[in-house]
């Protein structure tokens, strides 16, 4: 488009690019941070209920890796792991995830097109995750930055939605 802002395309790219859910929980907000940075919180909540976190290791720090290794019913590991960008207690994590470590048949259901060979084909998501007070609550936002549109919508449709909210679900049953 002629004479169109360059920046205000990169921004619409960006944000297509990207998945956000949010959910407020019945808890002060220093809960719900711990509920994010200790592992003994984390494994009972992370992921959709089909799933376990036999593995939940964190270094909660700029600079600090994480790793994650959800389990499913069939015995089938999803290891996520990654490095901790931005610590704000108890305000925002910015964290990256990795999930090179899921099996090649998941690889080929997110990325069917990747290239023979690509230890990551879905690359390195952008995890931010805010933690706001609001009226007695604690309002959590998360919002994933995938390298590209086409990923992001295939995460979408193997059910990340399902899966935050559960998650979600999950979380705020520690408080009740």
């Amino acid at each position: 488009m002629a004479g169109s802002d360059p920046r205000a395309r990169a921004v619409e790219d960006a944000a297509e690019r990207e998945f956000v859910i949010s959910r407020a929980f019945d808890a002060p907000r220093k809960l719900v941070f711990e509920a994010w940075t200790e592992p003994k919180h984390m494994m009972r909540w992370w992921g959709p209920r089909t799933v376990t976190n036999p593995v939940c290791e964190m270094d909660v720090r700029p600079g600090g890796a994480y790793r994650i290794t959800m389990r499913d019913g069939n015995g089938e590991d999803y290891p996520i792991k990654g490095f901790f960008r931005e610590v704000v207690r108890p305000e925002r994590l910015v964290m990256t995830m990795d999930c090179s470590e899921h099996s090649q048949k998941w690889h080929d259901m997110v990325c069917p097109n990747h290239v023979a060979g690509d230890k990551n084909p879905v690359g390195e998501i952008l995890c931010t995750v805010t933690f706001e007070e609001e009226a007695g609550k604690t309002r959590v936002t998360v919002r994933q930055r995938f390298v590209s549109v086409e990923i992001r919508n295939a995460m979408v449709k193997l059910g990340m939605k399902d899966g935050w909210s559960e998650s979600f679900d999950k979380m705020a049953e520690l408080w009740s």
